[in-house]
């Protein structure tokens, strides 16, 4: 049988492509002139050259069109998996400092003018639709211009709070409404549902390595951390947190992130997901889930929450479009599970209702099929610059370096060579301009200090390269 004509049509270029005709940097034909060439449908042009993007050959640049790609360097070996005897899991954190160590990276952070900052999880301002935006929000003001002196409902306001239970049903969820708490970033809906299950002197169990920001929430509320062995590829060890389990019955709650987790990228996979749901319930141990990258796969297919299989009310779920759609607003949720009632009295009490104009202008543009487009944009967009800013580090960095190129999100967990430290390279990269999230921060124990976190959330530039390069350099130094 013959190819489709869409593959018909990129064939031709990816030979014109292999063979030099078209160098890299080259601009494709518009779309509109490989209508006329080939005599096909604009939708059959537009598949060509995404699958051709799709087979990293092109590139496309927002209003400019499809340009070729250089040619694809040399790739590294993945990140190691947790040994197998690592399901013994390490006992609780011996002490607490993750905030003296943050603060310290913080405030050296500080001392020096950070011309390219590899560090930051999210993407760039351009990447989001800020017009769009803009004008929801004048429109909701223009409708109800008493939002700015009513009281907000305190679940938040119920416009938003039904568009995000119809979103929720592309991962596998059905809350109504009236299930959904409206919260201050994903960070407050963790912190609440941490407060709801647990108290100071509580065992938790998280993730190894896991965001710094959990650690910070953990300490500041006087729990302590148990850390789980976790995986580049399959994320959470469900066998070593049994493991925990039975060696730690204390344990309150465990804290975890399914779909590209925060530092490593890895996904469950959906039976990992159905059991760790079902081993936090036969232990009625909460199962706390944060889900703030879950829209960012390359794909485009949702992927299923661990809430998805619960059915006990067990699984609290915390979400945000603090990555997704809009850095600046900080609106997340949450659904409470059986610890509704608690977490709505905790909500109340520690901060009030977020204001409802940004909530009335974001319901407005997540309700219509334009957040859809936007998604589309900014996924292709993430895939890009993460495929080259991994060329990159494999190009320049020292033989030995290991690196996950996962399949969504905007982060890169990098494994130096020779157990290079982190906090050292961290130093010499501020020095000279560049910052980078060092492996210390995303552990309360040493482990990770060899590793780093390069965030791949801004286009890829000559700048970003040079500062890759660079970074390179220090790293093979400190060797």
């Amino acid at each position: 049988m013959d190819d489709p004509l869409y593959l018909r049509v990129a064939a031709h270029y990816r030979r014109a492509i292999d063979t030099g005709v078209l160098v890299p940097g080259a601009r494709m034909p518009s779309l509109r002139t490989l209508m006329r060439l080939h005599r096909v449908s604009l939708s059959t042009a537009l598949q060509a050259c995404r699958s051709l993007e799709d087979a990293g050959v092109l590139e496309a640049r927002p209003r400019s069109g499809f340009f070729v790609q250089a040619p694809r360097r040399s790739t590294l070996q993945p990140v190691r998996e947790p040994e197998p005897g690592s399901a013994a899991v390490a006992d609780p954190a011996p002490y607490s400092g993750i905030h003296d160590r943050v603060s310290d990276f913080v405030a050296r952070s500080e001392r020096f003018p950070v011309v390219t900052n590899l560090a930051q999880a999210f993407g760039a301002p351009e990447a989001y639709p800020r017009e769009a935006l803009k004008n929801a929000a004048l429109r909701a003001l223009r409708r109800r211009p008493e939002v700015l002196v009513s009281p907000v409902p305190p679940q938040g306001d119920a416009g938003f709070r039904a568009v995000l239970a119809r979103r929720a049903m592309a991962a596998g969820m059905s809350p109504t409404p009236d299930e959904i708490l409206v919260t201050h970033g994903c960070t407050e809906a963790i912190n609440l549902a941490l407060r709801a299950v647990a108290q100071p002197g509580d065992l938790i169990a998280v993730e190894s390595p896991t965001y710094f920001g959990l650690l910070q929430v953990i300490e500041s509320l006087g729990m302590r951390t148990l850390e789980i062995p976790t995986s580049p590829s399959r994320g959470l060890s469900v066998d070593a947190l049994a493991l925990a389990f039975s060696t730690h019955p204390g344990l309150k709650a465990v804290v975890v992130v399914p779909n590209f987790q925060n530092p490593l990228g890895s996904v469950m996979p959906d039976e990992e997901k159905l059991r760790l749901v079902a081993l936090c319930e036969a232990h009625r141990v909460a199962l706390i889930e944060d889900d703030i990258y879950g829209a960012l796969g390359d794909d485009g297919q949702p992927l299923r929450t661990a809430k998805s299989w619960d059915r006990s009310g067990n699984v609290i779920h915390c979400g945000s479009l603090h990555k997704a759609l809009a850095p600046g607003m900080r609106v997340g949720w949450m659904l409470g599970g059986r610890w509704q009632a608690r977490i709505r009295m905790l909500k109340y009490a520690q901060s009030r209702p977020n204001d409802a104009l940004a909530q009335i202008a974001i319901a407005e543009f997540m309700g219509s099929h334009a957040y859809d487009r936007h998604l589309v944009r900014l996924r292709r967009q993430l895939k890009t610059q993460r495929m080259l800013t991994a060329e990159a580090i494999a190009a320049y960095f020292p033989a030995g370096t290991r690196l996950n190129v996962p399949t969504g999100g905007m982060t890169l967990w990098v494994e130096m060579p020779g157990g290079r430290s982190s906090a050292a390279v961290f130093d010499a990269a501020l020095a000279a301009g560049i910052r980078v999230a060092p492996g210390l921060m995303f552990s309360n124990t040493g482990r990770f200090d060899h590793f780093l976190r390069i965030s791949c959330g801004a286009p890829f530039t000559a700048q970003i390269e040079a500062a890759i390069a660079r970074l390179a350099q220090i790293v093979a130094a400190d060797g």
